[in-house]
């Protein structure tokens, strides 16, 4: 039986070996894995750690907060501040950026993150997760400001999630394909369990919240009614529908086994390019996805292309499959 190889020795492989990555970056790689770790058993307590439910408070996007939430973005600052990795810090639960004490050492990375993403899912006990992003500042910077962070995806030097479920499991890229790392909860570690993970072209599964149908805009409609009409329609095959209303569980569901998900602009909000987050739900999910050989748009355009505007900058996602990200991509561009 072959030795398992940690997530430890999988980074020292990718700094000394492969030379992708520098050895602050693993690193700080290895902090955020080990906060995603403390994350996970506080999920995992449940109600038997007085976890669950609302801290009657909104973040900055107007949304209610769980104590989840919050607990998750404290463990990701407080571990992260003072390795010495990074400059800076933001996240979905913090209005602005986070700099780094100066009581600590600085270093030349930037980490976003969403700390709990699919928070309307902890307290029924469905798949969650963190969604990590890392992007180097600007040499010429002079201290930090929100400014360093508006670079676009392809700027990521890496990218990650884990996602609490039945196991935990850590999904990262550094920019050299997507690999995927289970807790073993008995060793204490991550530990290597599928690499070179690959995103089928072509499938038979779509992920759309469908009670928004009536908001979508034209393409989009066009689209899932094709799926809908099966065999008997112009796609002439059944499609099947997923949703599980938390991004890492769908996304991680497509790098499994294929899939397209999809959260689109739609007409209730129509000055808003779309729901998720482009900085640090969309564009770490996109490269993951394009590692593994898949797709990611707006419907329109690349994400990983997009410039960022401001920190909190809204949305729509279209990835997966390449074949039907690419599909919806061109009903939009025949509008």
């Amino acid at each position: 039986m072959s030795s398992k190889i940690s997530l430890s020795r999988y980074l020292v492989e990718q700094q000394r070996d492969k030379g992708h990555i520098p050895a602050d970056l693993r690193l700080l790689l290895e902090v955020v894995a080990r906060a995603c770790k403390s994350i996970s058993h506080a999920v995992n307590k449940g109600a038997l750690g007085g976890v669950l439910g609302s801290a009657e408070s909104e973040n900055v996007q107007g949304e209610v907060q769980k104590k989840l939430d919050i607990i998750a973005n404290e463990v990701l600052l407080e571990a992260n501040e003072w390795g010495g990795h990074l400059a800076a810090m933001a996240s979905e639960e913090m209005d602005s950026i986070y700099l780094v004490p100066n009581r600590y050492p600085q270093g030349e990375y930037l980490l976003m993150f969403d700390p709990l993403d699919g928070s309307s899912n902890i307290d029924v006990n469905v798949s969650i997760g963190t969604i990590f992003s890392v992007l180097k500042k600007a040499d010429d910077s002079q201290g930090v400001t929100e400014q360093d962070f508006l670079q676009p995806g392809k700027n990521q030097v890496a990218a990650g999630y884990c996602v609490y479920g039945p196991q935990t499991t850590l999904v990262l890229t550094v920019g050299d394909g997507v690999a995927m790392f289970t807790l073993d909860r008995e060793q204490g570690s991550f530990v290597l369990t599928q690499e070179n993970v690959q995103v089928p072209a072509d499938t038979k599964e779509f992920a759309i919240n469908m009670s928004n149908m009536r908001h979508w805009d034209e393409p989009v409609r066009r689209y899932i009614d094709e799926c809908l009409q099966g065999k008997e329609g112009p796609r002439g095959k059944d499609f099947n529908m997923r949703w599980i209303a938390s991004m890492v569980a769908d996304v991680h569901r497509i790098l499994t086994r294929g899939g397209v998900f999809m959260y689109p602009w739609d007409k209730r909000e129509p000055h808003k390019a779309g729901k998720l987050r482009l900085l640090y739900e969309a564009n770490p999910m996109s490269w993951l996805i394009e590692q593994a050989g898949g797709a990611a748009t707006n419907g329109k355009e690349r994400i990983l292309d997009m410039q960022p505007s401001q920190l909190h900058e809204r949305v729509s996602v279209v990835l997966g499959s390449k074949n039907e990200v690419e599909r919806v991509t061109q009903y939009h561009a025949q509008v």
